[in-house]
């Protein structure tokens, strides 16, 4: 067994981690807003399904990659 181990390493870069985790956190709340703001304003008869889930999802990605980044970004290395 005489191979190496190769390290493994980020596929981004360690220096764009609180960067990432600004703009991706800053989308996702603003994308949630507006899910909070199309279900307040709009009646049970006029809302979509198909906006409500691709609005919701859209949220949860960039909130879920957002927080990562963020535990990254502190050095919470998950």
């Amino acid at each position: 067994m005489g191979s190496k181990a190769a390290a493994i390493t980020s596929p981004v870069p360690v220096t764009w981690y609180p960067t990432l985790a600004i703009f991706m956190l800053a989308i996702g709340l603003i994308v949630s807003a507006s899910f909070f703001i199309y279900e307040a304003t709009s009646s049970r008869r006029n809302r979509s399904l198909a906006k409500e889930l691709t609005t919701g999802a859209l949220a949860s990605f960039f909130l879920g990659f957002g927080s990562l980044f963020m535990l990254l970004a502190s050095g919470v290395y998950v």
